[in-house]
This record gives structure tokens, sequence and C-alpha cells, in this order.
């Protein structure tokens, strides 16, 4: 597995992050807000999501899944809030389904905005940023895994695109 660091600066990029990021899992006690830093850090476990497709599109259909420790960052980040979410809950495992950016003007004009972590069943935090600033990193090798990550209702979402696999015609991966 090629380690990744990728820089988001703008809306495109944050969507080549989010997808990258589908479908990491991470414990509540491994994210932070440094209000006097004005940043956001979570340490997360990534699933290989290029991997699984390339093996996919070789005709292997039980590849060999991986999953990376990776760091997650957001600069110029001036409040964070979260929703469903027990902060004390340190052990809680969360898993990451997008990551999604909302200008404060509406139309992407102005950078400042709100950049949302969206996890599954519900809990989700709040960045208002000054602009997108966030950055990707592999921290290591990677580990393999049994289980592909598998959404029944809309399915995995490409790596590459962003867009959704199932809704496309192509089989759901299972796991």
């Amino acid at each position: 597995m090629e380690q990744l660091r990728l820089v988001a600066l703008d809306l495109e990029d944050l969507d080549v992050l989010s997808a990258n990021l589908q479908d990491a899992v991470l414990k509540v006690g491994d994210m932070t807000y440094l209000a006097r830093e004005k940043r956001f850090v979570a340490l997360l476990n990534r699933f290989d999501w290029q991997a699984a497709l390339k093996a996919k599109a070789g005709g292997k259909w039980f590849p060999k899944y991986r999953r990376c420790q990776t760091a997650l960052r957001f600069e110029r980040v001036l409040a964070a809030k979260c929703s469903r979410l027990d902060l004390k809950a340190k052990d809680q495992v969360l898993e990451l389904l997008a990551i999604q950016f909302a200008p404060r003007d509406g139309e992407g004009k102005d950078p400042e905005g709100e950049i949302e972590l969206i996890f599954a069943g519900g809990p989700a935090i709040r960045l208002h940023v000054e602009c997108i600033e966030a950055e990707l990193r592999d921290l290591g090798p990677s580990w393999p895994t049994a289980n592909c990550p598998h959404h029944d209702d809309i399915g995995p979402i490409e790596v590459a695109s962003g867009r959704n696999r199932a809704a496309a015609g192509d089989e759901p991966t299972n796991g």
C-alpha cells in the first residue's frame, strides 16, 4: 500500500480527501480541537479503497484488504461543535462516512464556512473554518483486514470520483 499524503485547499481537494477517508474508523478519544492553535486533529484507521477497487478490477473477488493509521488535520478552525456525540466516551468507535463543506455565503465565493465530518449512525462534527486547509497523512505501514466496508443503503463510493458505485450499476463489495 502506497502511503498517502494529501492536502486540501478547496472543495475539489476536500472531496478527494473525503473519498479516501470513507469508512475510516477512530475512537472519540483520538480526536481533539486545539482552539488556541485553530487546529482540529484526528488519528484514524483508513481503509485502502484504492487497493480494494484495483483488486476487484483485476478480477480478484477476495482481495487482501488493508488499513493504515492516518492523521487528519484541519487548520484555521475558528470553532468546533459536535452533535449526537459523547466526548467523554473516549473508547467509542466511530466510522467516518464523509467530509462536506458548506460555504458561509452559500455560493462558494467566500472561503469561510463549515466543514462537517459525518459518521455512521448520525454523529457529526462541524468545524467553522476561515477557509479549507486540511491534510491527510499516512503514518506507517498498512496491515491486512479481513473485511471490506459495505453500506446496504448506498453501496461503496468510488474513490476517484466520489460517485456512488452502486448507482452506476456496479456490484457492491461484500464484507
